[in-house]
């Protein structure tokens, strides 16, 4: 790593945080902790390289990582990725939690192959629980959420049922952390209402999730004011910067790219830095990148997903964005604001 990152890198540390939040961001600012799980005595692959580490949810607090394939495809594909997600994170100090997918219950085509499901997974996250690490996954339906609460660390609702009231609430009523997905049709100011349905339900803290706005047919972008004034409400946000590179149901019948119609979607992920960057710059208190050792076989969302050989070099230059993006903004900046 170049001596510039390393040195911007160190400073970013919890151990070395200033002791208050920068002024322009602390005012509201929500933070939200979660302790990773234990690992069991004598778990395999218990080792500190792959463990998740406490970790803190807040806009003006260092950058934490969701990641993971987009679908649970298999134990031993679990346990795989997470071992190279986890290398990857400790050796520069970052939080993270694992995420994927038991069910993917909202595939453009019935051809589209759908997870592992969900007693399959539940033995899973047990697994990855038992080695110290976290863990978040899709639900779908009310009755799922409780199934999930001693296994997994975190909840995440899909964009297409942000405003699904008896799901959030049954997420909230967990006690657990939601990762609540901005609806492709939903304005930036419209997640308040969403966001309040799950604290008033219980939940115990809400991630504000974004991850492109539809643009017409099968385009979605990215509205980086629109970001900014989520991080504004005060609740984490989380830039989910591979679903918004997804060009939904071009995929031609598999998770391929292009613009003709098909049976699953496609995705850009060459646009997948950039995105990166400009959500760093803001200020966010997360990224949420599905990766995979090899997408273009992936069973779902193979062109939208960040092959894992790339997670470190990208992550580096988001922690350098990080860093500035969350120092006190000079005297007289925005003064007239």
């Amino acid at each position: 790593m170049p001596k510039a990152s390393a040195s911007l890198l160190a400073k970013r540390l919890p151990s070395r945080l200033p002791s208050r939040l920068p002024s322009y961001m602390s005012c509201g600012q929500r933070c939200f902790s979660l302790n990773s799980p234990k690992s069991e005595a004598g778990a395999a692959g218990e080792g500190d390289d792959i463990k998740s580490g406490e970790i803190k949810f807040c806009n003006a607090l260092p950058l934490v990582l969701i990641a993971g394939p987009c679908a649970l495809e298999s134990r031993a594909h679990a346990l795989e990725v997470s071992d190279a997600i986890g290398g990857i994170m400790s050796s520069r100090g970052v939080s993270w939690v694992y995420k994927s997918s038991f069910d993917k219950a909202n595939r453009t085509s019935l051809r589209g192959e759908r997870g592992l499901g969900l007693s399959a997974a539940i033995e899973v996250f047990g697994e990855l629980g038992a080695r110290g690490i976290s863990t978040i996954t899709d639900v779908h339906e009310a009755w799922q959420c409780a199934e999930l609460r001693t296994v997994v660390s975190m909840l995440q609702i899909p964009a297409f049922l942000c405003r699904q009231t008896d799901l959030l609430v049954a997420a909230a009523r967990t006690g657990l952390l939601i990762n609540v997905k901005k609806g492709q049709f939903l304005a930036p100011w419209d997640m308040d209402y969403v966001a309040a349905k799950l604290t008033d339900s219980g939940a115990a803290g809400v991630l504000l999730c974004e991850r492109g706005t539809s643009f017409g047919y099968n385009r979605l972008v990215v509205d980086m004011a629109g970001v900014w004034q989520m991080v504004q409400s005060g609740y984490p946000v989380i830039m989910d910067a591979t679903h918004s590179v997804q060009l939904p149901g071009t995929g031609g019948g598999k998770t391929s790219g292009g613009s003709s119609g098909g049976g699953s979607s496609g995705g850009n992920r060459e646009y997948i830095p950039a995105l990166v960057r400009a959500a760093c710059a803001l200020g966010v208190a997360g990224l949420f990148i599905e990766t995979h050792p090899d997408p273009d076989k992936a069973p779902s969302d193979g062109k939208n997903m960040l092959h894992i050989s790339d997670l470190a070099s990208i992550l580096d230059l988001a922690l350098e964005f990080d860093v500035l993006a969350k120092r006190e903004l000079p005297t007289g900046v925005l003064a007239n604001g």
